[in-house]
């Protein structure tokens, strides 16, 4: 009777144990709430698995979602956008390497990582060449520019661009000159091109994924990182960086890709109103990525954060010291292209 007690006991110990724990995870809630899809979409005759690694509170990021949306309304239900941001399919370079495979249909590519399909996405990443939102648009806009970029990859083709705002410094301590970039150590992406103007700006760095900055900021291994005001506000950054200097020197990017041969088995109609929707929604999120800069560092100055505008002789020295790079990474993208998108984008 005894043991039969002390069974039961430790039964019912497990069941509130489990339960405990059902509950503290409800507690946590589903952080993708908001964007559950107001249909079911298992009766869909496709689906485009369309990956990101970042939060759809970025609204180059949100545009997923507005894509999913438009897209089985425009299909009456045939094609879904199963999207899946916060990198629930794996890091991009995984990725990269699923889409080319075919496992998944589609990816929202940081810039930074998308050279790792074809050197000639790198373009974008390169300092001033499409470093504002009037070029941006325009190199999305103009066949000539946008056509070789698009057309870059064998298997992969690039559909359209969304963002995330202009690149500047966050830092710990203030950065009005090149001088004073000098004594800080930044963060930067996990990118050949990236490495590369470090090394010709001068300026120390280090090579880090993107979960390990906010320990490596507090602890001051790193006392700078290189993003976008609007990453750094929404992802509390500016907690410990309490300076952004407005480089400005390349646009913060979504790249998004396709893999061709799924998009060449999808039904005409179907393809159709897929691209069309892509382009429609990705030039509204354009829209919106501005909006979103200026309300985000609106709250940043807001909340005690100093912008500091580096002057314009300081960025012409940046462009001068990043000569070589324009010149080694012309051969890799091809210099006639190049030298097209800077003096396009230059005017």
């Amino acid at each position: 009777m005894r043991k039969i007690i002390l069974s039961l006991l430790a039964l019912s110990l497990g069941l509130t144990i489990i339960a405990g724990g059902s509950a503290l995870a409800a507690a946590k809630g589903d952080p993708l709430a908001a964007w559950k899809p107001a249909f079911d979409p298992s009766g869909a005759e496709y689906t485009y698995l369309l990956s990101n690694v970042s939060h759809p509170v970025i609204e180059g990021v949100g545009f997923g979602y507005r894509l999913r949306d438009a897209v089985w309304e425009k299909s009456n239900g045939r094609l879904y956008v199963d999207f899946r941001p916060l990198s629930q399919l794996g890091g991009e370079k995984d990725v990269i390497r699923k889409l080319k495979m075919g496992a998944i249909q589609g990816m929202m590519s940081s810039s930074v990582a998308a050279a790792n399909v074809a050197d000639r996405l790198g373009i974008v990443n390169l300092p001033y060449v499409v470093d504002t939102f009037d070029k941006l648009d325009t190199f999305r806009n103009d066949p000539e520019l946008w056509q070789p970029f698009a057309n870059a990859a064998k298997d992969i083709q690039v559909v359209d661009i969304t963002g995330y705002g202009p690149y500047g410094w966050a830092t710990t301590t203030p950065v009005r000159s090149l001088e004073d970039a000098k004594t800080v150590n930044f963060r930067i992406a996990q990118a050949p091109v990236n490495t590369d103007f470090y090394k010709a700006w001068g300026l120390k760095f280090t090579v880090m994924p993107w979960p390990d900055v906010p320990q490596a900021l507090q602890t001051g291994v790193i006392t700078g990182l290189d993003h976008t005001a609007i990453v750094c506000n929404i992802t509390k950054k500016f907690t410990v960086a309490k300076y952004f200097t407005e480089l400005d020197y390349a646009q913060g990017l979504f790249v998004h890709l396709m893999n061709k041969r799924w998009l060449n088995k999808l039904p005409e109609d179907l393809q159709q109103i897929l691209l069309e929707t892509i382009a429609e929604e990705s030039a509204k999120t354009r829209e919106r990525t501005k909006e979103q800069q200026a309300k985000q560092i609106a709250a940043a100055k807001e909340a005690g954060v100093e912008f500091i505008i580096l002057p314009a002789a300081e960025k012409a020295k940046l462009a001068e010291l990043a000569t070589p790079i324009y010149e080694k990474w012309g051969e890799k993208i091809g210099q006639a292209y190049l030298d097209k998108v800077r003096t396009t984008l230059g005017k």
